[in-house]
């Protein structure tokens, strides 16, 4: 959500955005974009965007398509069609941002690639996400944000192993690697355009970035020379002050105690014994240890110990929880809407900058 003083224009109004893109990373960035005060024009087939046909729909709208899309004007165009660039040409002509996410090469054999869109717009910004970008051997190739992390090893630091594959909760690639790096590229393009008056092709690679997320596992390799174990290193579960453990209730409790003060004060408050405190016992023995005591009490017990400690420690929660926390209540994460049922519902509002006197 943005949240800027009364007096302040948002600092993206007066810029328009082209989104040629559909599903997730996007329609999110235009979304953020849409969010920070530009006006979005939504290029979508006849048929609609794919993502309108995710579930939940809810009145006969897919729930994930509106959370995304909300704020946007749409345009329904074939652009296979003979007039297509025609239609458009209003459009190119006084747009600031164009956003398309077709494999390299469609939007050029549309008419409307960077160099004739640039011919037409010398100072557009035109933002082209794809999954392994608009060079290389696998540039062509087909993927989603699973293929992505599995590619650059990242999946593989805490894939849960063969017997129990875990899948990722979160869209790491289209959106850390799509999303975020698109609007951050397009912010500095626009920065640049203000000195030099000249336009630029983004090219964003949603496989690249996850690879920054690799920082302490490839240190670990250029240090040591030894390959990363899967599940065993210091933030993959390898260590007793950085994992989950589970409660007598089956809750699990996240602790994330890796500064000296956080550990001694988490392992007095589950009076662990000090023969699991230091260096003298392995890794193994003292995630044993933790979780022995973690699993003697239900979550709700350990909420009351660790919440006045600040000692990194928490309970996992679930959605409903997260929706309902008073912090992320106050700063306006979580948007209450009434359904047309009366039932009042959260939903997500973009994390952008909040800016103040």
């Amino acid at each position: 959500m943005l949240m800027i003083g009364a007096d302040l224009m948002p600092p993206l109004a007066g810029l328009f955005v082209l989104d040629f893109s559909t599903l997730l990373p996007g329609p999110m960035t235009s979304m953020m974009l849409a969010e920070a005060g530009a006006e979005v024009l939504k290029i979508e087939p006849p048929q609609g965007d794919d993502m309108r046909r995710f579930p939940p729909v809810v009145d006969g709208e897919s729930a994930a398509f509106a959370a995304l899309n909300h704020g946007k004007s749409i345009l329904s165009l074939d652009l296979k069609s003979a007039g297509a660039v025609a239609a458009l040409r209003s459009h190119l002509e006084r747009a600031d941002i164009l956003i398309e996410q077709f494999r390299p090469g469609v939007m050029a054999r549309l008419g409307l690639g960077y160099e004739a869109v640039r011919a037409i717009n010398p100072g557009i910004i035109y933002c082209s996400i794809t999954g392994y970008g608009q060079t290389g051997p696998r540039a062509m190739e087909a993927g989603h944000d699973l293929n992505y992390i599995a590619r650059t090893g990242m999946l593989g630091l805490s894939s849960g192993g063969a017997t129990h594959p875990v899948m990722p909760p979160l869209l790491a690639a289209d959106i850390a690697g799509g999303t975020f790096p698109a609007v951050i590229n397009i912010l500095l393009a626009l920065r640049q355009r203000d000195r030099t008056g000249e336009g630029s092709h983004l090219d964003i690679a949603m496989a690249d970035t996850p690879a920054t997320f690799l920082w302490h596992a490839a240190a670990t390799r250029a240090a040591t020379g030894a390959v990363p174990r899967d599940g065993a290193e210091l933030f993959t579960g390898g260590s007793p002050r950085y994992r989950t453990y589970a409660a007598a209730d089956g809750r699990l409790i996240a602790v994330g105690a890796l500064e000296e003060k956080f550990w001694q004060a988490f392992c007095t408050a589950i009076a662990l014994p000090e023969a699991f405190r230091g260096a003298d016992a392995t890794p193994r023995e003292a995630i044993a240890a933790v979780a022995e005591r973690l699993v003697a009490r239900p979550s709700d017990h350990w909420r009351t110990v660790f919440e006045p400690l600040d000692c990194c420690v928490c309970v996992v929660a679930t959605l409903d929880e997260a929706m309902a926390e008073p912090q992320f209540i106050q700063r306006g994460l979580f948007q209450a809407g009434a359904g047309k049922d009366g039932s009042v519902s959260r939903a997500f509002v973009p994390v952008v900058p909040q800016f103040r006197r």
